[in-house]
């Protein structure tokens, strides 16, 4: 059935897939997960190797992307990205994507098992043990989820702090062409992240995993504050068994 549907439809739902990364309930969880059963599963590497993960928050045009593709280039971690793992799964037209499309096409949420089961195919078959997970958690069932099927907890949380007039003013004036790139989209959007992600901000701050980047200025100027943290984490550290 969805190998039939046009390009453009798929494209149209894909652009407003950011929409459907949140916590859904636990029917639709149940309904979408019933012929890929979500395993927990923990210690994903050998006991020798410690991976670094981190995860990498902030609101629409708050910078994290780019600011992501630098961490990369500085410092050799694994972007992974979890509304381009679902792109991409969903483009592939495996069984898989045709239910992820399935779901967003229909206006249910992704469940968490979902998102978290793609990137952790993506962390167990990388060589990397360094890993930056952009854009996930957005909600607290997201980061229970991670943590459970994971089997650990972040290392750092890297969260860009941008100011509401400035996100606005980069999402709209970056003429890529999405759908959902208009005012009225983007306050939505932005009351979505504040109800949803800024519990798992305050969450990891209060463990002490939080590290808050001022997302104003230049490019280089917000990576001389991200910088010391990758700095930091790549001195040698082994995590306790």
């Amino acid at each position: 059935m969805w190998k039939r549907a046009t390009a453009s439809v798929k494209s149209s739902l894909l652009s407003s897939l950011h929409n459907h990364i949140q916590e859904p309930s636990a029917t639709h969880c149940h309904r979408f997960t019933s012929g890929f059963p979500m395993q927990e599963k923990t210690g994903i590497f050998p006991q020798h190797i410690a991976p670094i993960i981190t995860f990498v928050l902030g609101g629409p045009g708050s910078g994290k992307g780019t600011q992501c593709e630098k961490i990369v280039e500085t410092f050799g971690f694994k972007h992974l990205s979890a509304g381009d793992l679902l792109r991409k799964e969903v483009l592939s037209d495996t069984e898989y994507g045709s239910m992820i499309l399935s779901t967003i096409s229909e206006g249910r949420i992704v469940p968490s098992q979902v998102t978290v089961k793609l990137i952790l195919r993506e962390m167990e078959s990388s060589d990397n043990h360094k890993f930056l997970i952009d854009g996930f958690p957005r909600s607290e069932e997201n980061r229970i989820a991670f943590e459970k099927i994971i089997g650990s907890e972040p290392d750092i949380v890297l969260f860009f702090d941008c100011p509401e007039e400035e996100m606005v003013k980069r999402v709209l004036s970056r003429n890529q062409g999405r759908i959902d790139d208009n005012i009225d989209t983007m306050k939505k959007r932005l009351k979505i992240f504040e109800a949803l992600n800024l519990p798992v901000v305050d969450y990891y701050a209060k463990k002490g995993k939080l590290r808050r980047i001022k997302a104003v200025g230049t490019v280089d100027e917000i990576f001389e504050q991200v910088r010391p943290v990758f700095e930091a984490l790549a001195q040698p550290q082994v995590k306790a068994v």
